[in-house]
């Protein structure tokens, strides 16, 4: 890749052939990941989307969020502090997300029902808390959608005792097709600068809504969806969808 390449049309050029590229590889996971999210609806599941570092990010995406489902929940490492009780220096500790338990608490904090959905994010799929949660919401009978990059997880070796990874254990798997490191456009002499699997994990988010919707509206079912809460009577409206999954789902302010 030239000097040149590393500018601001360098990076869009690139990251949109690799949108364009999960666009048009990923549409049987979608679907398939789609139809978990439906079912889940259908049955009166909440979505329980977690990830760590700046998977959060897409977690947000799917979770809470205007134009987004209602019955999604979203979990964190901070649950741990927030609604767990723990002392906040906890969260000081970089390598919390390596620690066995972590998951399984959070798991239970959450107290999710049966036919509950578990979205699990990252982009490696190897950190330990990663694997823990998705092993933890197997074990306790409920399916598990994955979101993360296959380049990278089959780059690096596993970190969880099991010697398992997120694209193992998962039932259906979304590729953001992201290369290892994350970094995009490489720099002159090694390296690499500019993230990808936002952009790319946003899509896949928003196409597995888009389509799960669909699902539901064709079988004569109106998706309960969030308006903004910054139009006229968003905010009030929204309150009304969420009386259905009174403490199931979580609404802090961020």
């Amino acid at each position: 890749m030239s000097v040149e390449s590393v500018s601001a049309q360098g990076f869009a050029r690139e990251s949109l052939a690799v949108l364009q590229h999960v666009i048009e590889s990923a549409r049987d996971d979608v679907a398939a990941a789609a139809e978990l999210v439906a079912a889940c609806v259908r049955a009166d599941g909440v979505v329980q989307a977690f990830g760590t570092g700046h998977s959060q990010a897409l977690v947000l995406e799917l979770a809470g969020r205007a134009g987004g489902l209602v019955p999604t929940n979203r979990l964190s490492i901070a649950d741990l502090v927030l609604y767990g009780g723990e002392n906040p220096a906890v969260l000081d500790d970089p390598l919390l997300e390596r620690r066995a338990g972590v998951a399984a608490r959070i798991y239970d904090l959450a107290a999710p029902n049966p036919q509950d959905l578990f979205v699990v994010i990252s982009n490696s799929g190897v950190n330990n808390v990663i694997v823990e949660m998705a092993l933890h919401a197997k074990e306790h009978g409920h399916r598990v959608l994955a979101l993360t990059s296959l380049a990278h997880t089959r780059a690096v070796p596993a970190a969880h005792p099991s010697g398992r990874k997120l694209a193992d254990i998962a039932d259906v798997v979304l590729d953001n097709a992201a290369p290892p490191g994350d970094s995009l456009l490489e720099l002159p002499g090694g390296g690499s600068v500019c993230a990808l699997s936002t952009l790319t994990g946003a899509m896949l988010v928003q196409m597995t809504v888009a389509e799960a919707a669909g699902r539901l509206l064709a079988a004569g079912e109106r998706p309960p969806v969030y308006v903004s809460a910054n139009v006229p009577g968003g905010f009030e409206g929204n309150l009304e969808l969420e009386k259905k999954y009174a403490g199931r789902i979580r609404r802090t302010a961020s």
